[in-house]
């Protein structure tokens, strides 16, 4: 019974992960800033997920899955703010270098 969960569990998981893939690859340069605030969120809701099941668990085991997926979830997370910052600023007007008025 448990194998059988777990093939059906990582049956679904893997096939996320193509999906995942063919999505993402198929959005234009022009929405990937858009792209990442929404992850953000979706991985802000991934680590709320995770804090749950640590407080949950039970046995060392969870206790590990736990919070390995709220470092991956929070690696994601803070990631996905700097480059979304580092994406935006290239969208800012860099400042106009001062002329100094009395060289010659």
């Amino acid at each position: 019974m448990i194998a059988a969960d777990l093939i059906q569990y990582l049956t679904v998981f893997v096939l996320a992960i193509l999906l995942g893939f063919e999505v993402i690859s198929k959005v234009p340069a022009t929405l990937h800033t858009p792209l990442m605030s929404g992850t953000n969120s979706i991985h802000g809701i991934v680590l709320v997920g995770a804090i749950g099941v640590a407080a949950i668990a039970d046995n060392p085991l969870s206790y590990l899955i736990a919070f390995v997926a709220m470092a991956f979830a929070g690696a994601n997370v803070v990631g996905g703010y700097v480059v979304t910052d580092r994406m935006l600023q290239m969208f800012r007007r860099r400042p106009v270098p001062a002329t100094d008025k009395f060289a010659k």
